[in-house]
């Protein structure tokens, strides 16, 4: 095989083995996704039940205060800004703990950009998941609430497709907030030279 074909090879890894790689990942460092995955969870969760206690109040007909949809829609921004900040925060910790793992693939021909896009998959599976379970605590969280207030005609002001529109945000949301707070760790994670990895005692 000629050194021509060898590089070939090694720029076109197949996407399935990058995912393969990355589910693994998350399935060895279960309790590390977790932590990673709270921060998206508890995020989308707000998201959802902000909006859903707004469609709540407009389809029972009571006067909603302009100021108010204001205030929420900036606690919502912010709460995502944390939770940006802590993803982030979480994947930095990860690549951390994956020095000899970064070092080792790069010693084996990996390149920058298989190292950052093992980073993105793992975090757009996270998100992915996170996204859907944050988006069912939201609604279950403000449905037993009103649940409780306002008795079952509360089922009949709830829009199962509005509901529906919520989890394809929170899947958009989740997954893209995941996948931006991964984009300087896994830079750093690619930038590093391999033999600094494995040098590394963590």
């Amino acid at each position: 095989m000629s050194k021509e074909q060898r590089q070939v090879e090694r720029l076109q890894l197949p996407f399935r083995v990058a995912f393969h790689i990355s589910m693994q990942s998350v399935r060895i460092r279960f309790w590390r996704s977790v932590i990673t995955a709270a921060g998206t969870v508890l995020g989308i969760a707000f998201l959802v039940s902000v909006l859903t206690a707004m469609m709540i109040q407009r389809n029972s007909g009571a006067i909603t205060d302009p100021s108010e949809k204001y205030r929420m829609t900036w606690l919502v921004i912010m709460s995502l800004l944390v939770c940006l900040v802590g993803i982030t925060n979480a994947m930095l910790m990860s690549v951390t703990e994956r020095y000899k793992e970064i070092g080792t693939m790069k010693c084996l021909g990996a390149y920058d950009i298989f190292i950052v896009e093992l980073f993105f998959i793992e975090s757009a599976l996270v998100g992915f998941i996170a996204s859907v379970i944050g988006w069912f605590l939201g609604v279950l969280a403000v449905v037993l609430i009103k649940l409780f207030s306002e008795g079952f005609k509360v089922f009949s002001w709830i829009s199962p497709g509005e509901v529906l529109l919520y989890l394809v945000y929170s899947i958009v949301i989740g997954t893209l907030l995941s996948v931006i707070a991964t984009i300087i760790p896994a830079q750093v994670a690619a930038r590093m030279p391999a033999a600094a990895a494995l040098r590394v005692e963590v």
